[in-house]
């Protein structure tokens, strides 16, 4: 997961219409059997090290593999595969009756690095401790990994029968890598993972604010994720000689130019019913800016107040910033080469092509060459032309039952599309025409999202809570009404 934030939409916008079924009864804590069986399976995933440099997701795969085996579960319906001995995915089919097409569950086994000496706990050793549970992974996203394993365990053992095939696709390579899982999938396996219409819970969830639920957040949609090397070269030279065309200057004027600036102001259908609601609950000045933001033509004085706030900026334009320097061999010699990083995520309707060419104009500096880094580490001259994609369709089939369960798990509380500021492995999915659903029931404070952290943490209840959702909302979804 690459982080997001909630836009609000009004349903009706994206061509839903939903309506809120007689309530669901409400939340208990699951029983002891779940208990121990939903943790040792938590546990398992996140004392196995899967990061990109030294970890291995195939080990994480095998050990959901030999649970559903020895669950019962048919072993040509557990499938172990991927392009090398480091990188096998799993996906599990749990058999329903075929009246209606499946539906597919993915979530990626993978984590970003962690090193102990940063980390007051071992990153890689599950542990409950004040009410949370720590390690790499435990919000982004094994917690979401081991609550479908034991969703899937759970209603097997209980003979539950869907209408539909359920498809579980564990993967890897989502935080970065050369073999991402469900790419590698749709395109080697696309037989494994058809369905009607997918959930991933790496995103979506409850935003708490002192312990009390504000939304329930379904990511609709997603920024388009994007790297850019920029690049100088030059002969170099003794260090008592220095001369002005400095790679490292140029490269860092060039990022001087990015800081001073802002991409152009836009909404889609998403960001602008969000900031239409939000404008209803807001007052004094921000409710009149985010008005007058909705003007036609709208009034730059008031995106400029409204950009000042970190998320609503990300809401309304493309956004770039420098992660990443390296220049020079010596502390005694000119650098013949300096270099930087740029990660942008890009509004939905703009591809990396044209946003590698802004980068260009606005650096007007022909010793830096601007590459497209793709996801495996790989330089190219030119990006990809395509764009992000639009808003999936919030299907009343997904969101009616989403909506009478959430209702009871956190009454009063409204459930709301949202735009991602990050990205997911949705974007494979959904262009594979699977509208795909970020929502994971996990409840957090904003302050507390520690994904990609330090001590990165999730708070027992959530857990819990989110345990006890998804085992309620699968056969929601799964039966024909």
């Amino acid at each position: 997961m690459r982080t997001r934030f909630a836009v609000f939409a009004i349903l009706a916008v994206l061509g839903a219409s939903v309506t809120v079924a007689q309530a669901a009864p409400a939340w208990a804590p699951p029983d002891a059997a779940t208990k121990e069986l939903a943790l040792g399976i938590y546990r398992q995933l996140i004392d196995i090290n899967t990061t990109d440099s030294v970890g291995s997701v195939t080990a994480a795969s095998q050990a959901m593999q030999r649970r559903f085996l020895a669950a019962g579960f048919p072993a040509a319906d557990v499938f172990l595969g991927g392009p090398n001995a480091r990188k096998e995915n799993l996906v599990v089919r749990y058999r329903g009756t075929g009246v209606q097409p499946p539906i597919l569950f993915i979530g990626h086994l993978d984590v970003v690095e962690a090193k102990r000496s940063d980390w007051s706990v071992d990153p890689f050793q599950f542990i409950e401790k004040d009410g949370y549970y720590y390690g790499r992974g435990t919000q982004d996203m094994k917690d979401g990994d081991a609550i479908l394993v034991t969703t899937f365990l759970r209603l097997h053992k209980e003979g539950f029968k869907p209408d539909r095939d359920l498809i579980l696709a564990l993967t890897a390579d989502e935080e970065g890598g050369k073999s991402n899982g469900a790419d590698w999938l749709l395109r080697n396996h696309p037989e494994l993972m058809h369905a009607a219409f997918a959930f991933n819970p790496d995103g979506g969830g409850v935003e708490l604010n002192n312990g009390r639920p504000m939304t329930a957040e379904v990511d609709a949609s997603e920024k388009l994720y994007a790297d850019y090397q920029l690049i100088v070269t030059n002969p170099g030279g003794h260090s008592s000689l220095p001369v002005p065309d400095n790679a490292i200057y140029h490269v860092t004027d060039a990022l001087q130019r990015l800081q001073n600036y802002t991409f152009p102001f836009e909404l889609n259908a998403i960001t602008r019913a969000y900031f239409q609601k939000l404008s209803t609950m807001e007052q004094g000045q921000q409710a009149t800016d985010m008005k007058a933001m909705l003007a036609d033509p709208p009034d730059a004085a008031t995106i400029a107040r409204i950009s000042q706030e970190r998320e609503w900026n990300a809401a309304i334009r493309t956004t770039c910033v420098a992660t990443r320097l390296l220049a020079g061999d010596a502390n005694n010699a000119l650098p013949q080469m300096a270099q930087a990083n740029v990660n942008c995520r890009i509004l939905p309707g703009h591809s990396r092509e044209e946003v590698r060419q802004d980068l260009i104009r606005l650096f007007a500096d022909p010793q830096i060459t601007v590459n497209y880094v793709d996801d495996a580490g790989n330089i190219h001259a030119a990006a990809p032309d395509a764009k992000g994609l639009p808003p999936v369709a919030l299907q009343p089939e997904v969101m009616e039952p989403l909506e009478k369960l959430a209702a009871a798990y956190w009454p009063e509380t409204p459930v709301v599309a949202d735009m991602s500021a990050g990205a997911s492995d949705s974007v494979y999915t959904n262009a594979a025409g699977i509208p795909t659903y970020n929502w994971s029931a996990i409840q957090l404070e904003p302050g507390d999202m520690r994904a990609h952290g330090r001590d990165e943490r999730l708070p027992v209840e959530s857990f819990w809570k989110a345990v006890q959702f998804w085992y309620q909302f699968v056969p929601m979804v799964a039966t024909t009404k």
